[in-house]
Parts: C-alpha cells; sequence; structure tokens
C-alpha cells in the first residue's frame, strides 16, 4: 500500500492575464477604481497542500462612479471579454445584488465514488449550461491545479529503516523551509525561515530529495522510496454531510428567478446520472422558496387576524367571509398587474400581496358597516345595498385613487435605488386596489344580498294556515 503527499504548484500567466483584465476594465470611463486579488499565483515555486490549495483565480473588485448603469457596465465588459479568448474564464457579475445570501443558484452533485462524482458533475454542467436565462456557468472540480504527487513505497521505504511520517516531514521540510526564529522589521515581526537547498520545482528535483539516512547510515533520496509524478487535482474539496459533493453555479440573467430555477431543475431531472448519484438545487433559489413558504404562512396568519377582528366586531361569522373575498379579488388584479408588465413573482410581489391583505379589506368594511347601519334604521336588505353603495362609492373610489397615485412613482421607476423592490411591490398593490375597488363594489353588495335574504327567509315565521291552504 502506499500513501500520496499532493505537493501543490501554481497556474502559468495568472498575473499576466490578471493585468489584461485590468487594462480593459480601466478602459471604461465609469470606473473609479480596481482592486486585484490574486489567489495561488506568484512565487513561480511549489507551494504544498498542507496550508491550503491554489485556486489560480485573479479576481478585480470595481468601483464605479455614481449614478453609473451598472447593468449597462456589466454587459459592455462581458462582451468585451467574450472577444478575447486568452484570458481564460472571465465572469462578469454585479456585487451585492440588494438581497441576502448568494445570487447563484447551486446544484449539489453527490456520488459514490469520486470518478461518479465527476462524470455526474460534467453532465450536470452540461444541462444547465443548455438552460436559457443562466450565465456564468462553473463547476466547482472543473477547476484543476497542476500538482506533483509523491506516492510513498512503504516496503521500500520500511527496508531503509524510514516511516511515511518521516518522508512527509522531509518533504515539507524541503519545500516550506524551517522557521527559526523571528525578527521585526518596520515595526512587524516576521518568520525567518532557512532552506539547505534551492526549493525543488520539477518530478526530478524532488527525487533528489534527502528523506533521512537508512539502517547503514547512508542518505536516503525520496526517489528510492517513491515516485514523482505530475498529476492535475482539484482546487477544492467539497464535503456536505460527510459526503464528497461538486458545485455546479449559475447566475440567472433577469429577474425571473423562479422560471430560471424551473427551467434548470426540469433539466437536471432529464439528465442521466451514474448510479448511485443524486442533484439537489439550492443557493438562491432555496432562499427563494424558504422566503415564500414563511411569507405565504405570515398572509394565511393576517387573513385569520383579520377575520377574528371582524368577527368580534360585526357580531357574526357569516359577514366577516363577505368582506374576505375581497382578498381573492385583489390578488387577481395582482398577478394580472405582474403578467401585463411582464415582472416575475418574487419576494418583494409577495410582500405587496401580505400588504394587500389590510388595505382592501377596509373598503369593504367600510360600505358593510353602513349597509348594517341603514338596516338597523328600518330599511330592507335590497334598498340598506343599494343605499349604502351609493354613499360609499366615492370616498371608496377616491381613496383607491390616491393609493394608487402615490404609487405610481415607485411602480414607474422613479423612486430612485431598490427599483427591484419597490416596482414588484408597488405594481402588485396597485393591481390589487384596481381590482378589488372595482369588484368589491359589485361582488361584496351582491353576496350580502343574496346571503342576507336567504338568512331572513330561515327567520321568517311560518304561516300553518297558509300551509294548509297550498296542500
Amino acid at each position: 500500500m502506499s500513501q500520496r503527499l499532493p505537493v501543490g504548484t501554481t497556474l502559468e500567466k495568472t498575473d499576466e492575464r490578471a493585468a489584461v483584465v485590468e487594462r480593459i476594465v480601466r478602459q471604461r470611463p465609469e470606473v473609479e477604481s480596481v482592486q486585484v486579488t490574486i489567489a495561488g499565483s506568484g512565487g513561480g515555486g511549489v507551494q504544498t497542500f498542507f496550508g491550503g490549495g491554489s485556486s489560480n483565480v485573479a479576481r478585480h473588485t470595481v468601483t464605479l462612479a455614481k449614478d453609473s448603469d451598472t447593468e449597462a457596465v456589466t454587459q459592455a465588459l462581458r462582451a468585451a471579454f467574450d472577444q478575447r479568448d486568452d484570458l481564460g474564464d472571465v465572469s462578469v457579475s454585479q456585487a451585492g445584488g440588494g438581497g441576502p445570501g448568494s445570487s447563484q443558484v447551486e446544484i449539489s452533485v453527490q456520488a459514490a465514488d469520486q470518478e461518479d462524482l465527476r462524470a455526474a458533475a460534467t453532465a450536470v454542467q452540461k444541462s444547465v449550461e443548455s438552460v436559457g436565462g443562466t450565465r456564468d456557468v462553473a463547476n466547482n472540480l472543473a477547476a484543476e491545479t497542476p500538482a506533483l504527487v509523491v506516492d510513498v513505497d512503504r516496503a521500500a521505504a520500511l527496508e531503509r529503516g524510514l516511516t511515511e511520517p518521516q518522508i512527509g516531514a522531509a518533504v515539507s521540510k524541503a519545500l516550506q523551509g524551517a522557521t527559526i526564529g523571528q525578527v521585526e522589521i518596520e515595526e512587524q515581526r516576521r518568520d525567518v525561515v532557512v532552506h539547505e537547498r534551492p526549493t525543488p520545482t520539477t518530478e526530478s528535483a524532488m527525487e533528489d530529495v534527502p528523506v533521512g539516512s537508512d539502517l547503514n547510515g547512508k542518505e536516503v533520496l525520496l526517489g528510492a522510496v517513491a515516485d514523482v509524478e505530475r498529476q492535475n487535482t482539484a482546487a477544492s474539496i467539497t464535503r456536505v454531510d460527510g459526503r464528497r459533493t461538486a458545485l455546479i453555479t449559475a447566475t440567472p440573467d433577469g429577474d425571473d428567478l423562479g422560471g430560471v430555477t424551473r427551467d434548470i431543475q426540469a433539466a437536471v431531472n432529464a439528465t442521466q446520472l451514474p448510479a448511485g448519484a443524486s442533484a439537489t438545487i439550492g443557493g438562491v433559489s432555496a432562499e427563494q422558496q424558504e422566503a415564500f413558504t414563511q411569507l405565504g404562512i405570515a398572509i394565511l396568519i393576517a387573513i385569520a387576524i383579520v377575520y377574528v377582528v371582524m368577527v368580534a366586531t360585526f357580531g357574526s361569522l357569516i359577514q366577516p367571509l363577505i368582506l374576505l373575498i375581497s382578498v381573492p379579488l385583489a390578488a387577481t388584479g395582482a398577478l394580472a398587474a405582474l403578467e401585463l408588465t411582464d415582472t416575475a413573482l418574487g419576494v418583494p410581489a409577495i410582500i405587496g400581496l401580505l400588504m394587500l391583505v389590510g388595505i382592501v379589506v377596509t373598503n369593504a368594511i367600510v360600505l358593510i358597516d353602513l349597509v348594517n347601519q341603514y338596516r338597523e334604521r328600518g330599511l330592507g336588505v335590497l334598498d340598506a345595498v343599494v343605499e349604502g353603495a351609493r354613499d360609499r362609492v366615492r370616498p371608496i373610489v377616491m381613496t383607491a385613487l390616491a393609493t394608487i397615485l402615490a404609487l405610481v412613482p415607485m411602480a414607474m421607476s422613479l423612486s430612485g435605488g431598490g427599483a427591484f423592490i419597490s416596482q414588484p411591490l408597488a405594481l402588485v398593490v396597485i393591481g390589487g386596489l384596481f381590482s378589488s375597488t372595482a369588484l368589491t363594489l359589485l361582488v361584496v353588495p351582491a353576496l350580502y344580498l343574496l346571503i342576507e335574504r336567504r338568512r331572513e327567509g330561515r327567520r321568517a315565521p311560518r304561516d300553518p294556515l297558509a300551509e294548509a291552504q297550498n296542500t
């Protein structure tokens, strides 16, 4: 049996490509500053994996001038990088996004062994890339780092009186050197590292690294007890619940996250995976689904609270149900507004529906309360409904119209930043108010009249003589 001691190296030309990308970014007049962070570059030497690997990624954090069109700059940079084939994989995304958590859809792929995991991750990546509305699809298993792998021959090592930990320590010392102390330079303490010989950077140089002495006191080189070869290894290893996992990430190219998620789920379901492999969607789509669930529960609780308050106010179990008909009437207009404006149903839209529960019921309450007052004064059901609707139509319409007009700037994205939140919310409230106001003045009085007439018919005293004549 052998033990593998991976020793990582950095990809070449990372610094050069990062410099080219920075020059392209700085050509945009909207760019104020660019901060570049390069992981795993520089030095040109060999780095051990014992203290962390190399990702060979250059990240450019760009700050734009105030009032710049971020989306336009993003699209322009993508177009510029698409024309360059010498820069590797370059992706451009907007930081933050105004919402919590990640802005990417993540697909977690798990399998029984490494080969099946790699095959499943590649298949899922190709399926996601075929889905419209996605960009910057990445597979964390696809990012590989060249590495020198030391394969220790235990039998050969034992014959020379060496153990695997001894060999590993010798290789680590040859690569990292030995820390013999610290020195203070410009008020900063730095380690003093001593290398007995130049750091090995090739397979042959690694084989010439001394790893100890045999039983006769003769120096033993690494090549005598181990095989050294160059391989590509995964830049990062992810485990979920103890199982090795590959992460496929994709950025939605638009606001319709729900639609993109459904398309991705359909593509993943249609993908042929190796036996025992599975793929689960997470990331921002999972966060949205959780938010939908919580807001749905909040809407149900709000409806229940409104119903209880109205039962206590009207002293009836039936009339509050008539008033609650305004809620589905409002939802109809809200969804129609989203459909007409091609706006996705997201968390801001659901919050708007939650607001509508309290807003639209007030119009019905005002109407039915006046109808009940007229009935207490002696008017019949029909007369009370007609008079109440006639007296309340003007204030109800004026109140709804004032609210709608006040929300128009938000719906037209004239209210400044955060339009991705304010616009769907305003559209939902406007559409809900429009439909509920129009239908409340028609549907609620009609239902009230129908139910109250039936209740009065049941309460009417029976005439035995009339019944006998009818028989």
